[in-house]
């Protein structure tokens, strides 16, 4: 397994499984599938390309993309010793085999050499015990449950705010 920083010619790949992802777990994500059926690669090429606020990172088996997940730094300078792990994906067929956990934890020792991040949040739905899991053998520590934070057709789920101090 490879993983790597995507750039902006892994855009149309990024877009595939982004999309997977919106439409198999609705209830992992903000974004909703109808909402971003419609974007085209060139938003994902641009974000690619400045890494100023946000670096997503790639698993690659056998050059297939197979688990992704973006790093987002706070921009406000009272919040700039802050970054949030968002849009984490790994293929279904691909879970359980530490391919999450490989991302995570490359993530955390990039943030370390990034400079001036101290922490790193994230969230997760209540019933992800799975990602709970691993993000806790991560580090990750519950200082928070968001009750009724997502609400997909009428079913409401909590999320539990993670939070890792470098």
């Amino acid at each position: 397994m490879e993983i790597r920083e995507l750039y902006p010619n892994d855009a149309e790949e990024y877009l595939t499984i982004r999309l997977e992802a919106l439409k198999n777990n609705p209830s992992a994500f903000a974004s909703s599938y109808e909402e971003e059926k419609n974007v085209y690669a060139e938003k994902y090429k641009s974000s690619f390309n400045n890494k100023s606020s946000a670096i997503t990172f790639g698993a690659y088996e056998e050059s297939q993309l197979v688990g992704v997940v973006t790093l987002v730094k706070e921009q406000p300078l009272k919040l700039s010793h802050r970054a949030n792990i968002v849009a984490m994906y790994i293929k279904p067929e691909k879970r359980g085999y530490g391919i999450g956990k490989a991302l995570v934890l490359s993530v955390i020792e990039q943030t370390k050499n990034i400079g001036g991040i101290e922490q790193i949040y994230l969230t997760v739905v209540t019933t992800n015990v799975p990602a709970k899991k691993m993000y806790a053998s991560c580090g990750f520590e519950v200082f928070g449950i968001d009750r009724r934070a997502l609400k997909v057709d009428h079913t409401y789920y909590d999320e539990e705010h993670m939070v890792l101090y470098l």
